[in-house]
């Protein structure tokens, strides 16, 4: 009885004393106010849309700067004894905040024409923008507003709350003349049933006219599209897809579409997660992880090829070199004979992840840019060439200090370049931010570095 007595009066003062210091039940702590979400202005707080000294479009820089080896460049690797010129222009049309301005997909060049893309990066409702820029009179052309064009084919249903903030597919030449691609969501949160969304769309454009049609809208259901790759001599595109949220096969779609019926030839499970290849000389057969496509059985097959982050066309040894993941792990790949060789390690500093690389006309020399998704800064943004003879790798320029202490912009990851038709000149679209900017990325530019005679001697 006692220790009953003695529990009730413990109990007795305990709610006093939480009713005197207000943590009792009686008296409820005030909810917390729930954390405004940051505006894209305050995410994004500089002025739009980025600008170069003096209204210019393009600046030209040759520098002995771009010789001066990086603190962190790995030992064996050289650095070119010929200073290149480097021209540098920003994206048009960056007149807002995006979420953020980027580009992601690998384009081409023809004649003086590089053809690429910038992305807003907004969702669900954002847009892609298609461009021609030109390396001689240092000009952009604007080619197609995805989002705006697609509105104008009445293309989006009342009930999708959606337009497609990015373009990841690479933008191709068919034989036809016209440009093929592929849209793609600004982010994987927004594409699901509640939004509306349906899937994505291929569209192509013809750089001379300037005309945009809708190839096919939605041939995957409920599926986006950041892989792609035509060929021209067979009139075919193949495609790699990621599912949205609600997708009925959440697996990575392959498919085949012949862009002379607009329809799809095959479709598989397993596709390429970003990167396949093809070669011309052997069937235009198709390439992934493990996997081997043939246009001529209509069948995969397996082939000894591992993951695919970055390839190069076809060199005219019948080769294709290329990285996989995010390490800069070298190799090459015979189709003919299905040969796989593994060539080493080509980071030239702390640096590994390269998602495009190019091949020169003859095979001998490959370019790339080390930090795709961003630190390349951190290597002071070396510009390489690899020796396919000799394997060696060699700095052409280390640009980044350059451009940030002059134009107060840092480039720091490039998705997508391109090598001219000589392999005189290397297109790279960059991702990157101007002084003053809190978060990182916020632009978009592109520059062409002009590799000097002396350094690509087949000698």
């Amino acid at each position: 009885m006692a220790t009953r007595r003695t529990f009730v009066l413990h109990l007795f003062l305990l709610f006093a004393v939480a009713s005197v210091s207000g943590e009792g039940p009686s008296k409820k702590a005030p909810a917390a106010k729930p954390r405004a979400k940051p505006s894209l202005t305050d995410r994004y707080p500089l002025p739009y849309p980025p600008k170069l000294p003096d209204g210019q479009t393009v600046v030209t820089e040759r520098t002995d700067a771009f010789l001066k080896p990086a603190t962190t460049l790995r030992e064996g690797v050289e650095v070119a004894k010929t200073v290149p010129t480097v021209d540098f222009g920003f994206y048009p049309d960056q007149n807002y905040p995006g979420n953020p301005w980027s580009h992601r997909s690998d384009g081409f060049v023809k004649g003086d024409k590089y053809y690429t893309s910038s992305n807003d990066h907004l969702a669900p409702k954002g847009t892609a923008l298609l461009w021609e820029y030109d390396g001689a009179q240092k000009t952009f052309r604007k080619l197609c507003d995805t989002a705006r064009f697609l509105e104008t084919q009445n293309a989006f249903p009342p009930e999708m709350n959606y337009r497609p903030g990015e373009m990841q597919s690479r933008i191709d030449l068919g034989s036809d003349g016209w440009l093929y691609y592929c849209t793609d969501r600004g982010s994987p949160t927004v594409t699901h049933d509640g939004n509306g969304w349906k899937g994505e769309w291929i569209l192509r454009t013809h750089p001379e006219t300037g005309k945009s049609e809708i190839v096919s809208t939605w041939p995957v259901d409920r599926h986006t599209m950041p892989c792609s790759l035509v060929d021209p001599e067979r009139n075919m595109m193949y495609i790699g897809t990621a599912p949205g949220r609600d997708a009925p096969n959440q697996k990575i779609q392959f498919f085949a579409f012949d862009l002379s019926t607009r329809k799809i030839k095959f479709q598989c499970d397993d596709g390429p997660y970003r990167v396949c290849f093809y070669s011309p000389t052997h069937g235009g057969r198709v390439y992934w992880e493990g996997k081997c496509y043939d246009p001529a059985t209509n069948q995969v097959t397996p082939a000894n090829v591992p993951n695919v982050r970055s390839a190069t066309r076809e060199t005219p040894q019948g080769l294709i070199y290329g990285t996989s993941g995010t390490k800069a792990e070298m190799w090459s790949y015979r189709p003919a004979t299905d040969e796989l060789k593994q060539l080493g390690n080509v980071a030239v500093g702390t640096q590994e992840y390269i998602s495009s690389i190019e091949a020169d006309p003859t095979g001998r020399y490959l370019y790339y840019v080390p930090g795709a998704h961003g630190g390349a800064r951190l290597d002071d943004t070396p510009v390489v060439q690899y020796d396919t003879k000799t394997g060696r790798r060699k700095v052409l320029a280390f640009i980044g200090k350059h451009f940030q202490a002059k134009y107060g912009y840092t480039l720091d990851g490039s998705f997508g370049n391109a090598l001219d038709e000589r392999g005189e000149r290397f297109f790279i679209s960059w991702d990157g931010m101007r002084d003053g900017q809190p978060r990182g990325w916020e632009s978009a530019g592109v520059t062409v570095l002009h590799i000097p005679a002396e350094e690509r001697r087949l000698d």
